[in-house]
């Protein structure tokens, strides 16, 4: 918790509307919650309310992780404010789709079946592609430039960088084959609140661990530092194979979803 108020102090020095965008999802995630306790309407199986309520806590913990990550960048104060800002006001926009189009009871991702729905589905793309751009950004610039923490951390930023466009990568398959099922239709039993696919393949398993990178590698790094007194030299060694190993464990989930397997069977 005393990091995470650390965290939070840092984001809120750096960039004050993102440090409000990380309480507005915190609050849509609580609206989110009561929607699933108090309104009965299901989509394909499942409350309407989840798909907004995942896509609140995830957005809210990326976007905390890039106004914090950025702290460490040697960009101009202005700079600083410029990808903020996209970012911040790229999602806002994205997870209101996804909330407006939850509280409707139809679906907000590959759904084509009004003109108006489809126009909602390209924008979300346009708004998801504009910080696919800035992944690309940070990962040019974790290569080129000296951050401000220790070597070992910076090697993790970028393999969380590497592996986050990887997981966005993912997701652009899904797109491609307008569903994240393999095997069958989207919908079926799933597992509990992320509703993964029990019975065949499904996509969002990989894309969900390779958006997640960027915060687990990084954070086994910070771990490390602490923990361990061993040489820088080492402690990039060991983040290296963490992160190789963590890569695997995504190629391995999108290589079974590929072939029709459920990561668990029900």
């Amino acid at each position: 918790m005393k990091y995470l108020n650390q965290i939070l102090h840092e984001v809120k020095n750096t960039n004050i509307i993102l440090y409000w965008a990380v309480i507005i999802y915190l609050i849509t995630t609580v609206f989110c919650l009561m929607g699933v306790l108090i309104d009965d309407r299901t989509l394909m199986g499942v409350n309407v309310w989840i798909k907004p309520l995942k896509f609140s806590i995830s957005i809210g913990i990326y976007t905390l992780t890039v106004g914090y990550l950025i702290t460490f960048y040697p960009y101009s104060r202005r700079k600083k404010n410029i990808i903020s800002n996209l970012v911040v006001w790229t999602l806002l926009i994205e997870l209101a789709i996804i909330v407006y189009q939850g509280s409707r009871g139809v679906r907000s991702h590959y759904n084509e079946e009004t003109l108006f729905d489809g126009m909602l589905f390209l924008a979300m793309g346009l708004l998801i592609g504009i910080n696919i751009l800035l992944m690309i950004l940070f990962i040019i610039d974790t290569v080129r430039l000296k951050l401000n923490t220790t070597r070992s951390i910076q090697y993790a930023i970028l393999m969380g960088w590497l592996i986050v466009f990887f997981g966005s990568w993912i997701g652009g398959q899904m797109i491609s084959q307008m569903a994240h099922n393999v095997g069958t239709a989207d919908g079926g039993a799933g597992l509990p609140l992320v509703n993964w696919s029990a019975i065949s393949g499904d996509l969002r398993v990989a894309h969900f661990f390779g958006l997640h990178g960027i915060q687990i590698i990084p954070l086994f790094a910070l771990w490390l530092s602490k923990k361990w007194s061993v040489s820088n030299k080492k402690q990039i060694i060991l983040v290296l194979i963490f992160g190789l190993l963590y890569a695997g464990w995504i190629g391995f989930t999108f290589y079974q979803a590929k072939q029709g397997i459920p990561l668990l069977k029900l």
